[in-house]
């Protein structure tokens, strides 16, 4: 393990117990489990089939313990496997209701291990779990209480789940597109003709499920029927590679359907793909009695990897499909290689290693917007906000984290907050109230929640005065920004709305002569409704050390430039607080915040002379 992995825990977890100090979450669930002879495989490692049942097991009886009756599981997010875990070492799960929406509720799972003769730490996995009640005698759905966060942890967990449901939800339909849009690339026909056939790797296995087998609700245990399809998975993998693999990521996944004592579990597996250092096999688990058709349970997706003796990932040799079934199989399995590329570079990181002008396309449009939103959300919860000034109400707050500074300015305002949120969205009119927007061209609409624009901006210098100012159109090169725009309506009660933007890049759009690039990290407005028809409107910047020049003097208190711009904006929002009758028969408004050389509303970060 990493030196860096090991900091990174350490930092996490006395971030988690100052966070955590005094509150005790009613919904909290642990498991510690020590890993005996019976549970490992023949390397003497935990077997993964187990720990996945002890996973679901904690899961579970957290999300029983808030909805106070009983409850299956109906998905689990991904799982990667960052480390395996050896006999004799302890396994500690912890498992929490983070949010319950309507009738389902995500319970979030994290899985550590322990050395008790070297007293070291490190973490396994983290995943999200869905769970939904059983339904009452009479037929109908449970409705769950809401979750009240108490810590700052519980907060952003509280606030990004709402957003990592509407990515489950588009899940299904990523690899679909990648396909239909053939942005899958072709595999080399002369490697795959020579390659194994897949139909040696194919597995077929019956379960029998018995008393044993079940959960306290009569119905087959969630997590022994992962354990199940993880073993299946595992024989198939290793007659392509004929080698001991090792599991390193379990595809997001859905329960279709429950199974019963009594029911017969049929297990298929088969190497979809094999690419060079990993492989991917397909299961699928069906249900059936003696009589009747059977009934399709789980399909799940497991990428493997053959470790050598100095520990790297061997070579593995090329696959050679079915006809039909088998070649599509081999093109999903391709598309969703490139889908936890994305997941994993763009979702996974934290949001300081995400590089600032992702390139998008398509194929990982899900993830950047989750990326912005969260990134968005996650700034406003932090806690330690320092108030550096205030003027007529209008507040501005500054948050240091090592070498990144971070701002806020806020104020209440006489308009509701749904019409703010349409306002401020409208990136169209930004020029009516921000003397510093000169230009905004929207380059693509994604959908109708996510839109790219190009922004241009004039530059900005320091003057004697050691404030910045903008230079006249003729002095100086402009500063152009490619940004994607994110909106997002509350989810639930007390929730904001949001209106997030980062930096992207786009091949159709390269640095303008003429213009210097500017980037931008993190950067939006969140907008909650208050009493009387008001909103607080709150603005956050997440800067780099560049950007500090530009706005020590406000923070200093020897500057307001954040005040007047705010007030203009303020003053914007009043004019328009009763919409026009186009917009009330439409209901148009468009996407997105931007920036300005203005530090504030404008998300500058830095930038970049051509």
């Amino acid at each position: 393990m990493t030196s860096q992995v090991l900091d990174d825990l350490k930092e996490e977890d006395e971030e988690e117990e100052e966070d955590e100090e005094g509150c005790v979450n009613p919904t909290e669930v642990k498991m510690s489990q020590i890993v005996m002879p019976c549970h490992c495989n023949h390397q003497q490692e935990l077997s993964v089939g187990q720990l996945l049942k002890w996973m679901d097991s904690t899961a579970c009886l957290s999300a029983e313990r808030h909805a106070g009756s009983l409850c299956v599981t109906a998905s689990m997010d991904d799982i990667h496997f960052e480390h395996t875990i050896s006999v004799g070492q302890v396994v500690n799960i912890r498992a929490k209701v983070n949010r319950a929406f309507s009738t389902s509720m995500e319970v979030g799972i994290h899985v550590s291990c322990e050395d008790l003769f070297s007293d070291r730490h490190w973490r396994v996995c983290h995943s999200y779990a869905t769970f939904v009640t059983q339904r009452t005698n009479t037929g109908q759905k449970v409705t769950l209480r809401p979750v009240v966060p108490q810590t700052q942890r519980e907060h952003v967990e509280y606030s990004v789940a709402a957003e990592r449901r509407r990515v489950r939800m588009l899940h299904s339909d990523i690899v679909k597109e990648l396909l239909s849009s053939g942005s899958v690339e072709q595999a080399d026909s002369s490697a795959v003709c020579s390659g194994v056939a897949a139909e040696k790797t194919r597995v077929e296995s019956v379960e029998l499920v018995l008393p044993p087998h079940a959960n306290h609700q009569v119905n087959t245990f969630g997590g022994q029927i992962m354990a199940w399809m993880v073993n299946v998975a595992t024989i198939a993998a290793s007659r392509l590679c004929q080698a001991h693999p090792t599991l390193r990521t379990i595809d997001m996944f859905t329960f279709r359907g429950p199974s019963q004592v009594g029911d017969r579990l049929l297990l298929r597996a088969i190497v979809n793909n094999a690419f060079k250092n990993s492989l991917e096999v397909g299961v699928r688990a069906e249900a059936y009695q003696e009589e009747g058709l059977n009934r399709h349970i789980n399909s799940a997706f497991m990428t493997f990897e053959v470790l050598g003796d100095s520990g790297k990932p061997c070579t593995l040799p090329r696959i050679r499909p079915e006809p039909l079934e088998g070649e599509r199989r081999f093109q999903e399995a391709t598309a969703r290689k490139k889908i936890r590329l994305d997941r994993k570079y763009i979702i996974s990181r934290k949001q300081s290693e995400v590089p600032l002008s992702v390139p998008w396309d398509p194929r990982n449009q899900v993830y950047l917007s989750y990326n912005n939103v969260s990134a968005l959300k996650m700034l406003a919860a932090r806690k330690n906000w320092r108030l550096s000034t205030e003027k007529d109400k209008v507040r501005l707050y500054t948050l240091e984290q090592k070498s990144m500074l971070s701002f806020r300015v806020e104020a209440e305002v006489d308009v509701p907050a749904h019409r703010a949120f349409c306002l401020l969205a409208e990136l169209s009119n930004r020029t009516s109230w921000d003397m510093h927007y000169k230009k905004c061209e929207l380059i693509h609409g994604v959908d109708d929640d996510d839109f790219i624009y190009r922004v241009v901006t004039p530059s900005v210098h320091q003057d004697v005065g050691g404030s910045p100012t903008s230079t006249n159109c003729g002095e100086d090169v402009l500063q152009d920004f490619i940004l994607l725009a994110s909106r997002r309506k509350p989810c639930g009660h007390g929730d904001s709305y949001v209106i997030a933007l980062r930096s992207v890049s786009l091949a159709t759009h390269p640095p303008f002569e003429g213009y210097n690039r500017g980037e931008v990290l993190c950067a939006g407005f969140t907008i909650l409704e208050t009493n009387n028809n008001m909103s607080l409107i709150s603005y956050y910047n997440q800067a780099s050390p560049e950007v500090l020049p530009y706005i020590s003097t406000d923070i200093a208190g020897l500057s307001s430039s954040f005040y007047h711009t705010f007030c203009s904006c303020s003053q914007y929002l009043s004019r328009n607080r009763q919409p026009v009758a186009s917009e009330e028969v439409t209901g148009n408004y468009g996407a997105a915040n931007t920036n300005s050389p203005t530090y504030l509303l404008s998300g500058v970060v830095h930038s970049t002379p051509l």
